[in-house]
């Protein structure tokens, strides 16, 4: 998926800013490995060993501390509140959202550049409405859905591991001819690690929002999109909703063509917005239930 430094990027930063900070990319990536012959093997053997040196670290210090009882919940529960972006995926959109209704289109445009990968600076109110639904629904799915689903595989360890090979797609994993062979393992990789992920969570959407149009729309768009995976969570809420994604964007002076999700062309409005986190909320607390229910069973 990796077009985009996307809202769960935030919270990686907090917990990989020591040993994965952005001058490894564009220093020790660009100039040390991402050059001359073999780049894509060199890439698929850097993302190898930081998402097995993530899971092996977290794995034995986990280990080390399990009969301290106190620090090794302490421990596994800081894993499990970093390993989750939630709470920044929807205080970010909302950041958006309230520049854009409280200081105008300018504002709105500055503060969503911080969280899409596509170019703001000539977006309209309504384009900017639709990229932050966009990507409420698609980090629904990479930041909150898929690293529970690691965590219900393997515990801590696992989605952590989950985590840095989904910042190595944010950070190498572009479609730009710089990264198209170095990040192209990371690229592919995140692909099938949201692959289960991503389908969960549309279903789950569908489900609690009792929506037989945004599951017609799961099977009719869900395809449809340039990635894999990214286009189910958003065709789910453009059929709940009743509205429409999709469409032409800018990315790195690039006007790439995007097919239509949805076929109401209809202006987003606060309320499609308050709606969609509310439905961000109640899908993560459903996933956390069934796996509660899967860890009991």
């Amino acid at each position: 998926m990796g077009q985009r430094l996307n809202l769960v990027h935030f919270h990686q930063v907090i917990l990989f800013g020591a040993i994965f900070p952005r001058i490894m990319r564009d220093y020790f990536f660009t100039e040390k490995l991402n050059v001359g012959k073999y780049r894509k093997a060199k890439g698929m053997l850097m993302a190898g060993f930081l998402i097995l040196s993530t899971y092996l670290v977290i794995w034995f210090l986990l280990e080390w501390v399990r009969n301290i009882e106190i620090l090794f919940v302490f421990l596994a529960s800081i894993g499990v509140f970093y390993g989750l972006a939630n709470r920044s995926l929807i205080s970010e959109a909302h950041k958006v959202i309230s520049a854009l209704e409280r200081q105008g289109l300018e504002a709105g445009r500055k503060q969503l550049c911080y969280i899409v990968g596509r170019e703001t600076q000539n977006l309209n109110e309504q384009q900017i409405r639709t990229a932050v639904l966009e990507t409420l629904a698609e980090n629904l799915s990479d930041g909150v859905i898929a690293p529970l689903f690691f965590y219900a595989l393997g515990g801590v360890p696992a989605m952590m591991a989950y985590k840095m090979a989904n910042t190595l797609d944010s950070m190498v994993g572009y479609k730009s001819e710089q990264f198209r062979q170095f990040g192209w393992f990371a690229a592919r990789f995140d692909d099938v690690l949201n692959f289960i992920p991503a389908r969960i969570t549309a279903i789950l959407m569908v489900l609690l929002s009792f929506s037989w149009r945004g599951l017609v729309y799961i099977f009719r768009y869900g395809h449809q999109h340039s990635s894999p995976n990214a286009g189910y969570a958003e065709a789910a809420l453009a059929g709940i909703l009743n509205c429409r994604f999709g469409g032409p964007n800018v990315y790195h002076g690039i006007l790439v063509e995007k097919p239509c999700i949805g076929k109401t062309p209809r202006l987003i409005t606060h309320t499609d917005f308050y709606k969609t986190c509310v439905l961000n909320f109640f899908t993560c607390l459903a996933f956390v239930g069934l796996i509660c229910a899967y860890k009991i069973i």
